[in-house]
This record gives C-alpha cells, structure tokens and sequence, in this order.
C-alpha cells in the first residue's frame, strides 16, 4: 500500500509541476486522486531526466531512464518513493507493462531527437509522451468499456500534449533546443525554423501555430467524446482538465499565434 511519505513527496511534485493538472485532479474521487498523484510524479520524474539532466550525458540519460524503467516495473528493487509507489500503483490497478515501457522509450527519444519531420513522427513520439498517460489513467478510473475508453483517452492525452507544444515554442527552443512543430507544417506556410531558433516571430510562424491548433482541437473533440465510457464521479474532473488545456488556445489567439517570444499562462 502506498504509505503517507510516497503520497506526500508525489503529491508535491504535482502541485509544483502540473498545475493545470494538479487543480483537476483535486476534482477526482480519493480513489483516483492519489494513484494519480503517484503517476504525475513518475512522469516528471522520468521527463526530468532528459529535460534538466544536470551534467548527464546522452548515456548516463538513457541508462538513468532504463533504471527507472525497471524499478517501475518491479524488476529491481528501489527505495526511491516515487518509483516503489508507481509500481505498486500499477501492479494494483492492472496497467499493462506495455504502457510503462512506450512512455519511456518516448523519453529516450528526447536525449538524442529534436526535430520532427512530419506529424506521423510527431504522433509516435507522442504515443509514449501523452497517449499511454492517457491508457494508464483509464485503468486507474477502473472504466468499464475499456475497449472504448482507451483509444479516446490516447486522443485526449494527445491533445493535452500538443497545446503544451504549441503553447511553449519559444521555451522549448530555448532551454533544450527542440522544435515540436513538424517540418512538413512549417514548410507548408513558408514558415522558416531559423526563426524559431533565433525567437523571431512571423506571420508564416503564426499561420503554422494556427494550424497545429486546429489539429489540436480535433484530438480535443475526439476525446472528449470519449469522456462517457469513464465512470461517472471521473467525468467531470476530466472535462475540466480538457477545457483549462484548450483554454490555453484561446490566450495563444490573443497574442497573435506569437509563442516564439511569448509563453501565454492561466491565471
């Protein structure tokens, strides 16, 4: 059983790191609240490795992911709280190894890629990074249909994963000189990805912004429409992660498409 200390240290690296999600996982029954808690903080912990490695190289990275890969699964034993409640967490709500292993296999991906040609390239990445977030959830919620929970449920993981994408452009050229935005959108508004790494604006920029936005929204419609196979004291929360996330579209509209110099943020 996961003790008060794991759920504490989990709990605040939740609060302090995903705060749009943090404020709609409050919303959730105790029941899914805290394994949730536990899972948010496994994912930052593997993301932070590859996004602050304080002085790791590309190998101490990868070896340092493939060690939480295997403390998560119960294959080695660890004493880091986090990591031993995540894989008492997972053995107890069934989630498939399956997911755990794509999530950080997408984490691996980011010690070595940068760029994304196309958005085929940018969907596998993002089956690791948001989609079996979403798969993992459903198995926390115990749905019922799970068969028709989960495709919906990768669709909105997506979803939250792109507006973070879009949302943060300048920031992630920044501080880890990543451009989410595929090269095949770029190239189709004139939009040239020097600019982004000099954190110049333009319109052809904002056109490309524009367009990933519609993509993002339709991953919102297809998995909101999924929100029904969730049990009912979940659906509520979950629709309100959705709207915080697509509201982010909205501040994005209002600077003018312009994330290169600016990162728009809820109050």
């Amino acid at each position: 059983m996961v003790d008060s200390t794991q759920l504490a240290r989990s709990k605040s690296i939740h609060r302090q790191t995903g705060k749009t999600f943090y404020y709609a996982t409050r919303l959730l029954p105790e029941r899914v609240r805290n394994p949730t808690y536990v899972l948010y903080a496994f994912f930052r912990m593997a993301d932070e490795v590859v996004d602050n490695p304080n002085g790791l190289s590309a190998t101490e990275q990868d070896e340092r992911l493939l060690e939480i890969k295997n403390a998560a699964l119960g294959r080695e034993p660890t004493e880091e709280p986090v990591l031993s409640a995540f894989s008492e967490v997972r053995e107890r709500h069934g989630i498939p190894d399956k997911e755990v292993e794509v999530f950080i296999e997408a984490m691996r991906t980011d010690i070595q890629k940068a760029r994304y040609e196309g958005y085929d390239e940018l969907e596998t990445y993002m089956r690791g990074s948001a989609a079996a977030v979403g798969v993992m959830m459903t198995h926390i919620m115990d749905a019922a249909d799970s068969g028709a929970a989960a495709p919906r449920a990768r669709r909105l993981g997506e979803a939250f994963q792109l507006t973070n994408f879009i949302r943060d452009v300048g920031e992630d050229i920044a501080d880890r000189d990543r451009i989410y935005l595929p090269a095949t959108t770029l190239e189709a508004c004139d939009a040239d990805p020097t600019n982004i790494e000099k954190r110049r604006f333009t319109d052809e920029l904002g056109a490309a912004i524009d367009r990933e936005l519609d993509r993002a929204e339709w991953l919102y419609r297809e998995g909101v429409a999924g929100i029904k196979y969730l049990p009912l004291d979940c659906q509520l929360p979950v629709l309100t992660a959705a709207v915080l996330y697509a509201d982010h579209h909205r501040l994005i509209r209002e600077c003018g498409n312009d994330t290169i110099t600016k990162t728009p943020s809820l109050g």
